[in-house]
């Protein structure tokens, strides 16, 4: 990027060291006084700037599974709509965007006893902007992506945008603050859900919650042991990869959450109220038997979209997690030959299960129109519930 006097892109620019240095985008601001450990500024940028400024951090994985990013896809539809605003006349754009600041950015007060009224400070911000263009950008998406987008699509190159920019030097601080951002306007459920096991800390104990559950359901997803390996639709999963994906975490989640949370459900007492503490590696192992077990017990039924096998949709999941509560008290995960035993238990129910064909005898149901709905979620459970304990008391041996 040549060095530029403003006329161009609208910004002051000044050369630092050598000619390789990063370009300063100056820019007129107030730093609100918050939070003393995370300062927060509002400043503006043209429409054009923010290209050069900020990035969008999309949520998705790396070779090694590790989750990268967070923002949702792009809504093209939306975006569009913002545009076509944006391009005609008489614009008023009060919606600003909420960027993720490097810690290298500076903030220089201005001076004499105007300078502050008690709630802001105004200055001047200094964002360093890199010549490379293959040098990623200094800051962060963490609300309005959408808006970014048509932003940067539109002709209305040098429409003052408000910006509101906070220090956030790490991808888990980002990742809290566009939690706690998006709780007004809720996110999708299936990307909450992945993105909590790697936030520091929940924003709130409505979402703390789930952060346990959506960790197991990572786990399931990704542990060579477990039968869900690439079966789990995540909010990361790439679109070559969500054919083979037919489990909707969010089933998962709720699933897993009920049996951790209810005293009556089998993962309760792995967790420990007084400390605060969780034995995840007996969940994970109770969890990979169980599920395996279920595996095995009705492989016609395992791996196909829920079209094909109401055992992979959501009532199917929710109702068979609810049945794991009572076959796994009567298994002993410490033993050798757990997986067996756990088939043996579900052997009990098995040939009245129609996941793929026939009639639902008791429910007077044909397989394909269960639905993922409370009602039929509630009607399977109960009846996998009566058929296994009638089996139990009729064949209480195994």
């Amino acid at each position: 990027m040549p060095a530029s006097n403003g006329d161009s892109i609208g910004y002051t620019a000044k050369w630092r060291g050598e000619m390789s240095a990063p370009v300063i985008l100056e820019r007129r601001a107030l730093r609100l006084n918050q939070n003393s450990e995370m300062p927060l500024f509002m400043f503006a940028l043209a429409a054009e700037e923010i290209d050069l400024v900020a990035d969008v951090a999309r949520i998705s994985r790396d070779e090694a599974g590790r989750l990268i990013g967070y923002q949702r896809p792009e809504r093209k539809s939306h975006v569009r709509q913002i545009q076509q605003y944006l391009d005609s006349a008489d614009v008023l754009f009060p919606n600003g965007l909420i960027l993720a600041l490097p810690d290298n950015v500076r903030f220089k007060s201005s001076r004499g006893p105007g300078a502050s009224d008690g709630l802001a400070v105004s200055g001047v911000l200094e964002i360093p902007i890199p010549t490379d263009s293959e040098e990623p950008r200094p800051a962060w998406i963490v609300d309005g992506q959408q808006r970014s987008l048509a932003l940067a699509r539109s002709k209305n190159r040098r429409l003052p945008v408000p910006i509101a920019g906070f220090i956030a030097p790490t991808l888990a601080l980002q990742r809290e603050q566009f939690l706690r951002v998006n709780t007004v306007s809720p996110l999708p459920v299936n990307l909450v859900t992945e993105l909590l096991p790697e936030v520091f800390a929940a924003p709130s104990p409505r979402l703390s919650a789930k952060r346990l559950p959506s960790a197991l359901v990572d786990m399931l997803n990704m542990d060579p042991e477990s039968p869900f390996v690439g079966l789990i639709k995540r909010a990361s999963t790439d679109e070559q990869d969500r054919k083979k994906a037919v489990v909707t975490d969010t089933s998962l989640v709720e699933a897993l959450r009920e049996s951790l949370e209810s005293p009556a459900g089998v993962l309760f007492p792995y967790r420990n109220m007084a400390t605060g503490t969780t034995d995840t590696e007996s969940i994970r192992k109770l969890l990979l038997i169980y599920w395996s077990a279920v595996r095995d017990t009705f492989p016609g039924a395992w791996g196909k979209p829920p079209t094909q096998s109401r055992l992979m949709g959501g009532v199917g999941i929710r109702a068979m997690s609810r049945l794991m509560d009572r076959v796994m008290a009567q298994v002993d995960i410490a033993s050798s030959d757990a997986g067996s035993a756990a088939m043996v238990e579900l052997r009990r129910v098995a040939a009245g299960c129609r996941w793929t064909n026939g009639i639902w005898d008791e429910l007077g149901l044909p397989w394909n129109e269960l639905q993922n709905t409370p009602r039929h979620i509630s009607a399977l459970s109960n009846y996998l519930a009566r058929a296994y304990v009638d089996a139990r008391s009729a064949s209480p041996q195994r």
